[in-house]
């Protein structure tokens, strides 16, 4: 049917070979490389070829693109949109929607959405596929689905059970194993002025995807550790930030470090965490709201709703590496001229504020998408059931990795009527590079300060 056939049956004759510990039985799993891919998205398009059938990915490379760059050449840029929605005929779209987006349509009449044709460009290396096809009958959670155990080098759960399994399908997503990026993070107010937040210059590092690795991950292993060097602007350059988090969260939970050149010295910051605000966003995103949900998932109760085709962003390079990062702005909302909008199979899972925990959200909902388990959207309500904030990200597969990828953020404040979009690329010549992990030693305090002294 398509270049990974082969390799889908080889990943299947070995996990039937598996004794199942956990997960999904053996009989269930087999539907892995059939009717689902390796990662549990199914095979087939939709009855209106709206969505159309997965064939591996987009692993072509596009004229243009060059051989050790981080700037990747939009694959579709020559295509037209299908159709645009406004606040004039959103009701029509209404269940292709997520709230935030409809919210969006509902208050600026300069908001457009605009649907292109679908392309489903997720694709994954051979490691990721067979130790995905592994997962699914052996891994398990614990600590009552806040923490996972028994995982290889992929996705934990192709055949989620469970809120709690998707997300964590979310957070130990497949990016990549190490990358680096220069990026551009701009503020929008209520009025419409354009700020500068922050530049950065960040290295992000999934150890759970080194492919050397051949045993199950532990409770203490480290899944992603994440570090940053602001660069500008002036009253934040030398600033630097370094973050971990841990398969099993309960009993390490993460850890952060921040070096501020006004100190001279790197100090550990536990509240780097769950509802902080996030300074790089002037408050319009939280530090769990990253890469639209980071961190543990202690604070809620977490229901799978289910599957749903949803219109959200995707392949949506020209927004990511616009060369002029504020080109992809204007007041009260991105600048639809940059956003290519497709309708994917996404999995809807609701988190409710447990009893007696703490968090600025009552209510989230995530909409993960089925291809590569990236959170592409997200609605926040507050504790009086208003929608309370949007986030969405850009996702923008490194097509010859190959690795699913999503730098660009942006999350829309409805109390403020400010946004934020952070991880713009294009300003910079570096794009995203896929590197060498780092040595150990850089991943330290002592590292982080030498990386932010100015």
């Amino acid at each position: 049917m398509f270049n990974q056939k082969k390799l889908w049956t080889f990943s299947a004759l070995a996990l039937a070979a598996a004794s199942a510990m956990a997960g999904v039985s053996a009989d269930e799993a087999k539907k892995l490389g059939t009717s689902l891919t390796p990662v549990g998205a199914e095979v087939a398009g939709n009855a209106e070829k709206s969505i159309p059938a997965y064939t591996g990915g987009l692993t072509t490379l596009p004229a243009g693109f060059q051989k050790g760059s981080g700037i990747r050449p939009d694959p579709f840029a020559s295509e037209k949109p299908l159709y645009s929605i406004t606040g004039a005929n959103a009701a029509q779209h209404e269940g292709k929607l997520s709230a935030g987006a409809r919210e969006l349509l509902k208050r600026h009449p300069t908001m457009r959405v605009d649907v292109f044709p679908t392309h489903r460009t997720a694709a994954f290396p051979k490691y990721v596929l067979d130790s995905t096809m592994k997962n699914a009958t052996s891994v398990k959670t614990t600590n009552d689905g806040l923490a996972v155990e028994g995982t290889f080098a992929g996705i934990p759960f192709p055949i989620p059970k469970t809120g709690n399994e998707a997300m964590w399908n979310h957070l130990l997503r497949y990016a990549g194993q190490t990358y680096t990026a220069k990026y551009d993070s701009i503020n929008v107010n209520a009025s419409g002025s354009a700020v500068l937040a922050t530049t950065g210059e960040i290295t992000v590092d999934y150890p759970f995807y080194d492919a050397k690795r051949t045993t199950a991950s532990g409770g203490k292993d480290v899944y992603l550790r994440t570090k940053v060097a602001y660069t500008a602007p002036a009253r934040r350059a030398g600033e630097a930030l370094l973050i971990q988090d841990y398969i099993n969260p309960m009993e390490d939970a993460r850890k952060g470090w921040q070096y501020l050149p006004g100190q001279r010295r790197v100090k550990m910051s536990p509240d780097l965490s769950y509802d902080t605000p996030n300074p790089a966003t002037a408050g319009t995103s939280t530090f769990d709201d990253s890469f639209v949900f980071s961190g543990a998932l202690d604070r809620f109760e977490w229901k799978l709703v289910g599957k749903k085709e949803v219109l959200v962003p995707y392949n949506a390079y020209k927004l990511s590496y616009a060369k002029d990062p504020y080109s992809v702005t204007t007041p009260n909302h991105i600048n639809p001229d940059y956003l290519r909008w497709e309708l994917h199979r996404v999995w809807v899972v609701e988190g409710k504020l447990k009893e007696g925990k703490r968090h600025i959200y009552a209510k989230r909902t995530f909409y993960l998408d089925e291809d590569s388990w990236f959170a592409l959207a997200s609605d926040q309500y507050d504790a009086r059931g208003q929608l309370y904030r949007a986030g969405f990200t850009a996702f923008t597969p490194a097509y010859e990795q190959p690795a699913p990828a999503a730098t660009a953020q942006f999350f829309y404040d409805f109390a403020t009527g400010s946004y934020n979009v952070i991880g713009l690329l294009g300003a910079y010549p570096n794009g995203v590079k896929y590197i060498d992990s780092l040595p150990e030693k850089q991943w330290t305090p002592d590292a982080l300060a030498g990386a932010g002294v100015r």
